[in-house]
């Protein structure tokens, strides 16, 4: 066994989920595009959209904590803010929450029309990138080279 704890294998486990997740989910989009299903099952099509691209950003974002990079300055804060913080699958999660409480809201047999559909289409991802934005800038920082996400609270330092 080797002497790598969790802080290692745990990363690689979710880069692992992240990747079967993101193939799966293309398959079920790719599936439901074929059997030209996904203009009849708008909101599913859209929770498929949404759960693959948590799964990819989540995959991202731990495979490239794997690399343990030394972040500085401004692109260490930008690489910080857009990979390695947990807003680019946080977005999406978020926006999947919303989509599958208005699917089960709307599951009644009511007749929806298109542009009641397409607005929840858009509101949930509009929602989710909206609130994950909000709070992973506002509480992101590097300091001494790490990547701290959700640790500061009121304003952004860009270079500490």
């Amino acid at each position: 066994m080797s002497s790598r704890g969790a802080g290692f294998y745990f990363p690689c486990a979710v880069v692992v989920i992240g990747v079967f997740g993101t193939a799966a989910n293309g398959h079920v989009l790719y599936e439901l595009v074929a059997s030209k299903q996904h203009r009849k099952h708008v909101l599913i099509c859209n929770q498929n959209l949404l759960d693959l691209v948590c799964c990819f950003f989540l995959s991202i974002m731990y495979g490239t904590k794997l690399a343990n990079v030394y972040l500085e300055g401004v692109r260490g804060y930008w690489l910080c803010l857009t990979l390695l913080s947990e807003g680019p699958a946080w977005g999406p999660f978020v926006g999947s929450a919303m989509n599958l409480s208005i699917r089960l809201l709307l599951n009644a047999k009511w007749k929806l029309h298109n542009w009641t559909i397409f607005s929840a289409v858009a509101f949930v991802w509009i929602f989710g990138i909206a609130v994950a934005t909000g709070v992973t800038v506002a509480t992101t920082n590097v300091v001494d080279g790490v990547c701290y996400t959700h640790w500061f609270s009121g304003r952004v330092l860009l270079l500490s």
